[in-house]
């Protein structure tokens, strides 16, 4: 029990799934949870999610610059990693700065709280409710 005159602040997630009907590329679900209504705007939230998406896209793309980096790490029995960010890394760089981004204007403002979907495996996107009584 929390002494008088504090706050209890209590904290409920809402969880975004993966998107596996297109198979096992990295796609959330763009369903608006019930749970976010009226602590968020629709088109707040799809443009997150699609942008998140279109983030994990392009990480996920073979180009010929993705395929030169793989050969390249095959010759140097992947040395170059030491002294090198893959594609992927630096799109998951991006993902993490977006993420911050969204916070600081829409999220917070609103008492919720985007996570990082890197931090929770590439499974869910999380929006922690903060509930003060």
């Amino acid at each position: 029990m929390a002494p008088r005159g504090t706050q209890t602040q209590l904290c409920m997630k809402v969880f975004v799934q993966r998107d596996y009907s297109d198979g096992t590329t990295v796609k959330f679900q763009s369903l608006f949870p019930p749970e976010l209504e009226g602590k968020l705007d629709r088109q707040a939230f799809d443009n997150t999610v699609g942008q998140l998406n279109a983030y994990f896209r392009e990480a996920e793309k073979g180009t010929c610059s993705t395929y030169c980096e793989g050969c390249m790490a095959c010759l140097t029995a992947y040395l170059m990693y030491i002294c090198a960010q893959t594609h992927y890394e630096k799109c998951l760089r991006k993902i993490s700065k977006f993420v911050q981004e969204q916070n600081e204007r829409v999220y917070r403002p609103r008492g919720l709280l985007l996570t990082n979907p890197v931090e929770r495996g590439l499974r869910v996107v999380s929006f922690p409710k903060s509930i003060i009584f």
